[in-house]
Parts: C-alpha cells; structure tokens; sequence
C-alpha cells in the first residue's frame, strides 16, 4: 500500500481525511512542520497532502522539505486561503496540485491516485532520459533526440517512449493532432534518433502546392514536362534519398497524386513528371495531418490503400489542453529561447500571468503558446512579462478592455479566490464542447459527478 502523509494543524481535517483515506492510502498524520519533518525523515513517503496555514509554519516550508527528500513524495496543497500567487508559486516549488477548503473527499481522493500515476510516469521519463542520453552517446552530435521536445507530462512520456521505439525503424509513420501541436517537431526527433541522423531531412508542406506543383516538386520533372519546365529538375523523393522525407498536411493531397505517392512507396521508385523511367529512391517516409484521415476513407476523399500504406506506425500528438502541466516547462523555454533571439534580458512571467496561461484553453496549442510568449517578450518593458504584456487573441476582448479599465480580477498583483478562476474555467470548457458536460468533465480532469456539483455554485456571470 502506498503511503500518505497528511499535514494540517487542525485536527479534525486531519481525521476526516484519515478516515475517508486509510483504506487506500497507508497514512500518517502531522499537524505543523516539526511532524512533518519527522515522518519525513524517517518514512519513505509516496505522497503528501499539506495545508497551505499551520499555525506559525507554512505548508511551502513543508513543500521545500519534501522536495530536499531523497524518496521525493508527490504533493498537493491544500487551503481556505486561496490566492493565484500561492497557487502558482506552490506549483512552482513542485506540487502537483492545488485544493481549496471546504474539500471534496471523492475529488481529493482522485487527485491523489493521478498524483500517484504521476509518480510513476516520471519515474518512466527519468529511465527515458538515460535512454536518450545513451543514444546521444553513441550517435554523436547529430542526435539531438528527444531535446526537442518539451514536457513531463503523461502524454509527452508516452509519446517519447513509442519515437525511442520507432525510430530506429524504417517503417513509415504517420503522425496525426491538431495544428500546432508539434507534429513536425516529432518529425525531427523520428530523423534524429534514427540509424541516419546525418543524412537529409526534406519537409514538404503539401496544402502550399497546386496539384501539378506538388507533383513535380515531390517527383521532380524532365525538360519540356510542361509549361515552364526549362530544364531538368530532381524531385524530394531523390533529394532525401538515404535520408527521411517529412510530408506535412498529407490530408491535402489530391487523388491522382494520392496513386503516384502509393506506387512510389510500394516500389521505392519514382518516375519524374515527362519520364517513365524509374528510379530507385531509399528514403524513410514520415507524413503528418491535422485531419481525420480513417473518416476521409469512409468518405471517399482519401484512399484506404494509402492510409494503411501511410500508418504503418502511428503517432497521436496530444493538445496542450490535456497536457497543462507543461504549460510552466514550455513558457519558460520559449522565454529564454526569444531573450536571446532579441538580444533582451531574460524575464520571468508574474504569478498572474502564468496562472492566465494555465487557465487558457488554448485552440492554437504550442504554437499559439510560443507566439504569445514571444510577443510578451517583445512587448514589455518591464522587469517581469505581466498579463497586460500577452497578446489580445490570448486574452480576449473582455479581459483586455477590463485590464486597461484597472477592473480586471486578472490584473498584475492583484489576487483572487481560487474558486472565482475555477467558475471561468469550467465555463470555458463547457463552451469548449458545446455544452457537453461529459466531455468538459473529462478536459477537466474531474468526474461527472464533481463537475454537476461545482455547476451549482457557478454564479451566471463573471
């Protein structure tokens, strides 16, 4: 039974949660930081609960002790007191999350079995650390890997575990998510990681191109093919021969080039546009799209030959609404990487801030993250990058307005119960899904049941 250490100097909380826990949980009890230190010290912990207040200690004391741990327990802090700053400052320091008195026992219950997942899955990053950083070794420089990709999140973890799988093959992969969620990024780490890092990688967007165009970029053209064919022109299937051919928006190809893309990967072999003579081509395939390619076979638009030909192995890319704890990894990586492309100091987000990029749903996912990180760095003049600094279309209209009217409950510095951010957030997942409170439960991350609970004490109006 995995071990639970619950810190709280009011002890009535204490027993309530021992009650409603031990028969999961082998716990312990502690009522201020000394206690704590105690167990801590001479237990090996698997997860804490503690209360933000304890008398004349501080659950971040708590927090900070926890971590300084050789067996780092996974933590969640608890209290009545709830601010956006204590909220993300304990994220910071590493609690896996927050809670606010009075407390659900059923939702505490769940965060604690998730936080508990969590462990696991980290302890699967750090092993997939020592894996890359021994594939790094021995293919050189050349292998920046898995660098590229950032997060800790359980579906990061299990997509860096299937491309350390993949790509040592030559199998064709087919990746597929929403835009913006780093399709190409995987692309790279697929080359990088495999058996021929130092040959080309040759990308292709295939929605930039006509039909004719895209033909003859991705088999080239002999001298006369057609109008404007003034010479010959070698195609990317032979400019990445040896290497990896990285066909982006593959959902937008047309049915005719749909046939010769088939045969090309059937045979190895393509013949340029005006030629019948083929030519044998080694090349590893990895196409992506943000499309639903198995509903475009039903529908007759893309062929069901060429899409098992295509998902030889495929890859799901998540959006970065289900992968929120990265938000704080991704933020403060593009933050450094824009500081030194702007020849700027480097900023840190305010406590506001961050918490406004937590909250957000993010439709555009990675990329729309990066763009606004990069404009906050571009557009502040300030010794930290505050709410006002992120772009409009991460805002709104009616967070923008009220932030310049100084009436914003977002404004810099300024702090908010934590329940008032919960009623937005579940009102923008329910907008999210069209009403749908099955699936805003599940972007939530909460039951069904929790989430009609907490619809009753949303009040109609921010």
């Amino acid at each position: 039974m995995h071990t639970l250490l619950i810190v709280d100097d009011e002890k009535a909380t204490r027993d309530a949660l021992n009650m409603a826990l031990n028969e999961t949980f082998d716990c312990y009890l502690a009522a201020d930081l000394r206690q704590a230190k105690q167990v801590l010290e001479n237990e090996e912990i698997d997860l804490m609960l503690t209360d933000l207040r304890l008398g004349g200690d501080s659950g971040m004391e708590v927090l900070d002790t926890a971590l300084a741990c050789q067996h780092v327990p996974v933590s969640l802090m608890m209290t009545a007191y709830g601010s956006v700053d204590t909220a993300v400052e304990a994220m910071r320091r590493g609690a896996y999350h927050f809670v606010t008195k009075p407390l659900n026992l059923d939702e505490v219950e769940l965060l604690l079995k998730r936080a508990l997942a969590s462990r696991t899955l980290e302890k699967k990053n750090r092993e997939l650390s020592i894996e890359v950083a021994t594939l790094k070794k021995s293919a050189g420089n050349a292998a920046h890997g898995l660098d590229r990709i950032i997060g800790k999140s359980g579906p990061i973890i299990k997509i860096t575990e299937k491309i350390l799988q993949i790509a040592p093959t030559k199998a064709t992969v087919l990746i597929q998510g929403e835009s913006g969620t780093g399709k190409e990024v995987v692309a790279h780490s697929l080359h990088d990681l495999s058996g021929r890092p130092a040959e080309k990688f040759v990308a292709v967007n295939c929605a930039a191109l006509s039909p004719q165009l895209l033909e003859s970029e991705l088999f080239g053209h002999e001298k006369g093919a057609f109008t404007g064919a003034t010479q010959r022109r070698m195609g990317r299937f032979e400019q990445a021969h040896g290497g990896t051919l990285f066909l982006d928006e593959i959902g937008e190809i047309d049915q005719a080039t749909q046939v010769k893309l088939l045969r090309a990967l059937s045979e190895r072999t393509v013949e340029r546009v005006g030629s019948n003579t083929p030519i044998k081509v080694d090349v590893r395939v990895i196409t992506a799209t943000n499309k639903n390619l198995a509903e475009m076979v039903t529908q007759e638009t893309f062929r069901e030959d060429l899409y098992f030909r295509l998902n030889v192995l495929g890859l799901v890319m998540p959006p970065l609404r289900n992968r929120r704890e990265d938000i704080v990894l991704l933020a403060n990586a593009f933050l450094e990487e824009f500081a030194k492309e702007n020849d700027r100091p480097q900023k840190p987000l305010t406590d506001a801030a961050m918490a406004h990029l937590l909250a957000y749903h993010w439709p555009g996912n990675v990329r729309e993250l990066r763009t606004a990180i990069e404009h906050a760095v571009v557009m502040s003049n300030q010794d930290q990058l505050d709410l006002h600094h992120l772009p409009e279309f991460v805002l709104g209209t009616k967070e923008v307005s009220h932030a310049q009217e100084g009436k914003n409950d977002l404004a810099a510095g300024q702090e908010f119960n934590l329940h008032a951010l919960e009623q937005r957030t579940i009102r923008r997942a329910l907008a999210a899904t069209s009403g749908n409170r099955t699936k805003a439960a599940e972007l939530l991350g909460i039951s069904r049941r929790t989430l009609q609970r907490k619809l009753h004490d949303v009040s109609p109006t921010d």
